[in-house]
């Protein structure tokens, strides 16, 4: 038979947050669940009552006050989750992002723009990181970078100087006659 789980008494603080959190409307739905299962336990309700109520399993609800007695209101978090190791180090992303930050004429490049296909090879010849071009794309999207797209007819000149280059503009059609 399962052993009789009650959450321990609480702090002010602690009874201000958790009253807070298992009334909040705009807390993530794990954090109401677990605060009402501490609330319910303060007011004296069993752990089977708890569970029926929230519609989690008795084992949950034990499992879940015994945390929240061993670590307050730490204990209503989620705990951490062991997961893949990352693939790259900190100092290869590290390098990926410098190396799209720079000018790749600057690197003896015979070339004026990165591409992802021209980013892969350098990274994969001469900088020895095995790195697929989806995963660049990846990595540089997470920090915020985007490749700069093609400025068009309506879009700011590169050029400064384009419109007296260019010169006056010439009008392909002639005015309209007026009306009758």
């Amino acid at each position: 038979m399962a052993k009789r789980v009650r959450v321990r008494d609480l702090t002010s603080e602690e009874l201000a947050e958790v009253k807070r959190l298992a009334h909040a409307r705009t807390e993530p739905a794990r954090m109401v669940e677990r605060a009402k299962m501490v609330w319910l336990s303060h007011a004296g309700q069993g752990v089977t009552a708890i569970g029926q109520e929230l519609g989690v399993d008795a084992v949950t609800v034990r499992a879940r006050l015994k945390r929240f007695n061993q670590l307050g209101l730490a204990g209503l978090d989620d705990a951490p989750r062991p997961g893949r190791p990352p693939t790259y180090t900190a100092a290869e992303v590290g390098e990926v992002i410098a190396a799209a930050l720079r000018d790749p004429q600057e690197l003896g490049l015979p070339f004026g723009s990165w591409t992802l296909d021209r980013l892969e090879a350098y990274l994969n010849e001469q900088q020895g990181i095995a790195i697929k071009r989806s995963r660049i794309g990846e990595i540089l999207l997470a920090e915020g970078l985007r490749w700069r797209k093609e400025e068009t007819w309506f879009g700011q000149r590169v050029d400064p100087q384009f419109a007296e280059k260019r010169g006056p503009s010439r009008r392909s059609s002639k005015h309209p006659l007026p009306g009758v």
